[in-house]
């Protein structure tokens, strides 16, 4: 049961179809329609559960893509008006002849925001796809304000700790992790989430698609890098946590007054940090 200050979010891991994206998107509407009646207002849905991930050639990964708004997005924002919740999926987004590995985000009021994968690893789709182009941002989804980034950004601290000073309380991570990623999907959400003092949902997909096994394992973690809910590495499922936006607002920690106060946020030293924002040309690393 929801308290005055919480709301309810739901991770949906699911096994998509590749090449399936009406099949895929039916069930992801019926799940979305689960996880509402179950007390849900942020439903989130793993990266390209539209289409698929391991798609072999550029014109192959074309065929499955769309634009946004498109066909999929007024879907979900049909689903999302007569449920009032918010949701997060990954597709495949076509934009002329380029396509990006991309995520949506819609509301009862539509398409609120979409975002590209910025950092792009050599697998699947993304050996394709175009690197995102917009910055990382932070958007209102109704009671909470929600961040968004896809998979392999995760592995790289900057775009959640971007995202949280731009006020977000909900770091969102739709992922495909397969094989070799477990160290990842057990610890990159909390870490992030305490890093940042936030809540952070990753939300994996199961199942083999072309030779390429997937370990679900997805998280939800809380603002203390605790974990409030976690699935296993083979089933379709949907977890659930309650989470306290108020909670990820209150950045210092006073766990003993005048004697052990932390701030994460307001004790940084980016003057410190400057090789962090160098050009990749200009840094030699130390053997």
């Amino acid at each position: 049961m929801n308290g005055p200050e919480t709301i309810r979010i739901a991770g949906v891991q699911m096994e998509p179809i590749l090449g399936a994206g009406e099949r895929n998107l039916g069930v992801m509407l019926d799940r979305l329609g689960e996880a509402a009646r179950a007390g849900a207002r942020v439903v989130v849905f793993p990266e390209c559960a539209l289409g698929g991930y391991c798609f072999e050639t550029l014109e192959e990964a074309r065929a499955h893509a769309e634009p946004l708004p498109g066909p999929s997005s007024a879907r979900f924002a049909e689903a999302c008006a007569d449920l009032g919740v918010y949701a997060i999926y990954g597709l495949l987004e076509s934009d002329g002849e380029r396509i990006f590995n991309a995520v949506a985000l819609v509301g009862p009021e539509g398409l609120i925001a979409t975002y590209r994968k910025v950092h792009l690893p050599f697998l699947g789709v993304d050996r394709f796809a175009t690197p995102g182009d917009r910055p990382f941002a932070a958007h209102q989804a109704g009671p909470i304000k929600i961040g968004m980034h896809i998979c392999y950004d995760g592995a790289f601290p900057e775009p959640a700790r971007v995202m949280s000073l731009l006020g977000a309380e909900l770091i969102a991570l739709p992922t495909n992790w397969p094989t070799h990623s477990e160290t990842a999907a057990a610890h990159l959400p909390a870490c992030r989430a305490l890093e940042n003092v936030v809540y952070a949902i990753a939300v994996n997909r199961v199942g083999v698609e072309r030779g390429f096994r997937f370990i679900g394992r997805s998280s939800i973690a809380g603002p203390g890098g605790e974990t409030l809910a976690a699935a296993g590495p083979d089933e379709e499922t949907i977890l659930y946590a309650e989470v306290d936006p108020a909670r990820a607002r209150r950045k210092k920690l006073v766990r003993v007054p005048g004697k052990h106060e932390i701030d994460r946020i307001g004790d940084r030293r980016p003057e410190f940090y400057t090789l962090i924002t160098s050009e990749k040309s200009a840094i030699t690393p130390h053997a």
